[in-house]
């Protein structure tokens, strides 16, 4: 029913009811709010319906396309496994060589002076001065240091004014035994009846005793003699001298200080001193290379950071013949030439002795195969097949290795080999090297033994 309260044009006909006569198609939906109207397009739908489709379509085309994709490399990669699988596998293979003459063997080592030696006091007295420190080159004879010695001195002035004694002695029991003499020969040729027998031969007794204490007179001189020599010899101790061409590498005095003649634990030593020219070198050989280094003119390099010129050469010289029961090494001594002293004693150095060849075959330690009971090599025949060797090492040279049997010069071994390969298998040869190109460089570096 009309309201008049409702303004004016104001359609009262019921909210959401179609006005009479009038029809909406069924696949058209619309919802009318209070002042608003809504109208759809009727192609949007069938647009969104394509889109769909064409979607569906694209997805499907990628999908085949990845799974075409995915099965075409699936058979590749099939196809590459069963060609991998029927080829021979490759291998790293080494030529065996002879053993290099002279074969370096490195062992560490110490330098030593060739005389070395601590000077102490032959008398006791006071440094009046010194005369060489720490780092002179001295020669023999040259003057160290020089002593105050007055007690000595007061013992040799002694020893002479005793001589002088003595031999003072000497002229009255020589006089007195030339008067015995005359008056023993007069008795003894006087008249018989004229003196009696027991006077004659008192005569004579006196002559004997007189020669007698002549000797004993002349005895004493020669004692008091010796006894001034030895405090003349003693008194030449008082200037200390060099005993030979050296260098002085200890200086224990100064002005003043009391010293004391001798040796002993409590006694201070003046200088210690040491020849360095030639030098010699003391190696440690372990009881396994001994055997190696029992003859004497082993050539030998000695290197060390201090040497400009990087290495000197020498020789073996001594050989110790016995093995440490502590250490299990022999002692073997080098001796070589300082005479620009690029080398000092007690210096730490690297030794490479040229041993000589014995006629092994060397092999990169690369090559080896430790199995229980056996060491092996796996070797390449002509037609490329591994066999497998035993070998037995006579020397290991750190990243090298010297075998005595099993295999010969010119064998080709697989290095690093895996434990897929078997007996008889056939083989690709990847690689051939020689073993200096395996392994030589590093054996130099750090030597046999080491």
């Amino acid at each position: 029913m009309p309201s008049d309260d409702l303004p004016a044009g104001h359609d009262t006909t019921r909210r959401g009811a179609p006005p009479s006569g009038a029809e909406f198609p069924d696949d058209v939906a619309r919802t009318e709010q209070p002042g608003v109207a809504t109208t759809v397009d009727p192609g949007t739908d069938a647009a969104v319906k394509r889109g769909v489709i064409l979607l569906v379509i694209v997805l499907a085309v990628g999908f085949l396309a990845v799974r075409g994709v995915r099965f075409f490399h699936e058979r590749a990669l099939e196809r590459a496994g069963r060609a991998a699988t029927a080829a021979p596998p490759p291998v790293d293979v080494i030529v065996a060589r002879p053993a290099a003459a002279g074969q370096g063997l490195v062992l560490p080592g110490q330098t030593a002076a060739w005389f070395e030696s601590i000077i102490y006091a032959r008398v006791s007295g006071y440094v009046a001065r010194w005369a060489a420190d720490i780092g002179d080159h001295v020669r023999k004879g040259q003057v160290l240091a020089t002593l105050d010695t007055p007690e000595l001195d007061a013992e040799l002035s002694a020893a002479r004014a005793e001589l002088k004694a003595a031999e003072a002695q000497v002229v009255a029991r020589q006089a007195e035994a030339e008067f015995s003499k005359t008056t023993h020969e007069r008795w003894r040729d006087s008249p018989q009846g004229v003196v009696s027998d027991q006077e004659r031969a008192e005569k004579r007794a006196d002559y004997e005793a007189a020669v007698a204490r002549l000797y004993a007179a002349n005895a004493q001189v020669a004692l008091d003699q010796a006894r001034v020599d030895q405090y003349r010899t003693l008194a030449e101790f008082k200037q200390v001298t060099a005993p030979y061409d050296g260098t002085i590498t200890e200086r224990r005095i100064d002005v003043g200080n009391l010293v004391t003649a001798g040796s002993t634990s409590a006694t201070t030593p003046l200088y210690r001193m040491s020849q360095s020219d030639p030098l010699r070198v003391f190696v440690d050989v372990p009881q396994s290379l001994a055997g190696e280094l029992m003859q004497t003119g082993v050539p030998a390099e000695i290197r060390a950071s201090g040497i400009a010129a990087g290495s000197v050469t020498g020789k073996v010289a001594r050989v110790a013949d016995a093995i440490d029961a502590h250490a299990r090494t022999m002692r073997v001594e080098v001796d070589i030439p300082n005479a620009q002293h690029a080398l000092v004693p007690g210096m730490y150095v690297n030794v490479a002795f040229k041993l000589h060849p014995k006629g092994l075959v060397e092999v990169p330690a690369a090559a080896l195969i430790f199995r229980p009971g056996a060491v092996q090599v796996a070797r390449v025949n002509g037609s490329n097949h591994v066999e497998f060797c035993a070998v037995t090492i006579a020397g290991d040279n750190g990243s090298l290795v010297e075998l005595a049997s099993g295999v010969a010069p010119g064998d080709r071994l697989v290095l690093n080999v895996s434990g897929q390969i078997v007996a008889g298998q056939e083989v690709s040869v990847k690689s051939s090297s020689e073993p200096a190109a395996a392994g030589s460089a590093p054996a130099a570096a750090g030597g046999r033994g080491s």
